[in-house]
């Protein structure tokens, strides 16, 4: 539910370029760090595998560090541009967006044995707490709940430092074809007495939340309780879910319907809220969101069409919607928009203008 389809150009472009680069001599064969080690980033030849006019991004996820923004989002789904791990892209000023590269040079090996061969990895959501930056993505196939949440961290996201490294940091939490569930979409949520939380969840039973042990990243306990967030009818088109906090409630952000199948996606981004960060969460008009409740925040406009996966960005004083839509003047092509967002004085959310300009559009931004 999380996967654009591939685009057979695209494959063919980056299977040239990795041609060149091996036929070339190249040091290192496309989707390997330039650096000894093992991620891949800005200056190495993932970076530089992919074409000048590369656009995609799908479930993005952003920080911000040094006055630099990251931007971090779905591996290629074709698996050839940095060998489908989940990409990175820099901006400093939230209009335009630099690829520089991707987290791992291969995937973990870890997530080969437990899914065998898939051709990207998922979602990521990137944090700072505990003295590191924690990027949890996941790794499925597209209609599976045979699923996995995975985490890497770094002490710094600027590739110029020289502290500088992603560590694998292996499974958070996993489900199977056994479990009502998907374990995908996972995001950190920051909860009271500074716990930590995961929530995470696609189609099936929706959205589920647990709780972190926040030393590690990982699952507080060894069979963690489930708490249920959101639900809709089957089949439960509801996925990409963040929670945020604002003025004494818990914000919870999700997809409703379909991505995924370009100008045809039906994605819109609704919310709900709660005094609690294990819920009930509910809308404006009292319905809660296990019951198909939630306020429409974002929808399809001015060529941005099934706008999802959306994340809240807090930058000091000010919030910003980074979300995915899919581009109706360039081919469907899925690419990144930020919005500031704006709370009414009855504390509900609303988007302002775009800041992201969109790649096919005539028109330029207001």
């Amino acid at each position: 539910m999380r996967i654009p389809a591939r685009r057979a150009v695209l494959a063919v472009v980056s299977a040239v370029a990795a041609t060149v680069l091996v036929s070339g001599g190249a040091a290192a064969s496309l989707g390997t760090a330039a650096r000894s080690g093992g991620p891949a980033g800005p200056g190495s030849v993932a970076a530089r595998g992919a074409p000048a006019d590369y656009v995609f991004v799908h479930d993005p996820s952003m920080a911000r560090e040094g006055g630099r923004y990251y931007l971090f989002s779905t591996g290629d789904p074709a698996g050839a541009i940095g060998n489908g791990n989940i990409q990175i892209r820099t901006s400093a000023d939230l209009r335009h967006w630099t690829y520089t590269g991707t987290v791992f040079a291969d995937k973990p090996a870890w997530i080969t044995a437990a899914l065998g061969s898939i051709p990207n990895l998922w979602a990521p959501d990137i944090s700072y707490f505990g003295g590191l930056w924690h990027l949890y993505y996941a790794g499925s196939s597209f209609g599976s709940n045979n699923s996995v949440i995975g985490l890497a961290t770094t002490p710094t996201l600027d590739p110029r430092s020289p502290r500088y490294h992603w560590t694998d940091d292996g499974l958070v939490f996993r489900s199977s074809t056994a479990d009502d569930y998907n374990a995908i979409d996972p995001s950190l949520v920051s909860g009271p007495s500074r716990t930590k939380w995961l929530v995470f969840g696609s189609y099936w039973s929706g959205i589920k939340l647990f709780q972190l042990d926040a030393s590690t990243g990982k699952p507080a306990s060894a069979s963690p309780v489930l708490y249920s967030l959101a639900q809709r009818p089957a089949p439960d088109a509801l996925e990409g879910a963040g929670i945020t906090y604002h003025a004494g409630y818990y914000y919870l952000f999700v997809s409703f319907d379909t991505c995924c199948a370009g100008i045809a996606s039906t994605y819109r981004i609704m919310a709900g809220r709660s005094a609690s960060v294990t819920g009930p969460y509910a809308d404006p008009a009292g319905t809660s969101m296990m019951n198909s409740g939630g306020m429409e925040v974002q929808g399809s406009d001015e060529g941005m069409i099934g706008p999802g996966s959306s994340s809240v960005f807090a930058d000091g004083s000010r919030s910003y919607l980074v979300y995915h839509y899919y581009d109706a003047f360039h081919s469907g092509d899925p690419w990144v928009q930020v919005r500031p967002l704006i709370w009414t004085t009855d504390g509900w959310p609303v988007t302002g203008q775009p800041l992201t300009p969109v790649p096919g559009s005539p028109v330029p931004l207001r």
